[in-house]
């Protein structure tokens, strides 16, 4: 998500509007937001619900979340929920339309989507 931070300028210049979902609850997403200077909306899903909607949420197994836990990440707390999940990296370019017209999804949660490669897509739409 903060890789983003690297292109708002050219979304923008495409007219693109960057909003991006997160399972934390806002009090705790708010510090994040503040230390990393984010300049777009980030939008509370409860329980991943959206995520899962679009097939993207994962069960975070019980060793991992041990492992949060060593880290002081307590995803409980932060989401407000015992669902223990988390969603798949994903980016989508939506049209103005609504349609879905790219995707950058993995599977693997260390795997992120680069920035550029949604700049790409956004002017493929062009």
């Amino acid at each position: 998500m903060y890789a983003l931070l690297n292109i708002t300028k050219e979304l923008k210049a495409e007219g693109v509007t960057l909003v991006a979902l997160s399972p934390q609850l806002p009090e705790h997403s708010s510090g994040m937001i503040k230390k990393h200077a984010l300049d777009f909306e980030l939008l509370h899903d409860p329980g991943n619900e959206y995520a899962a909607q679009l097939g993207l949420r994962f069960d975070v197994p019980a060793n991992v979340v041990e492992i949060y836990k060593g880290f002081g990440i307590d995803l409980e707390k932060s989401n407000g929920d015992d669902s223990l999940t988390l969603p798949m990296p994903a980016r989508l370019v939506v049209d103005a339309s609504g349609i879905v017209r790219a995707t950058d999804i993995s599977p693997n949660y260390t795997q992120r989507p680069e920035p550029e490669k949604t700049l790409d897509d956004v002017k493929g739409l062009g």
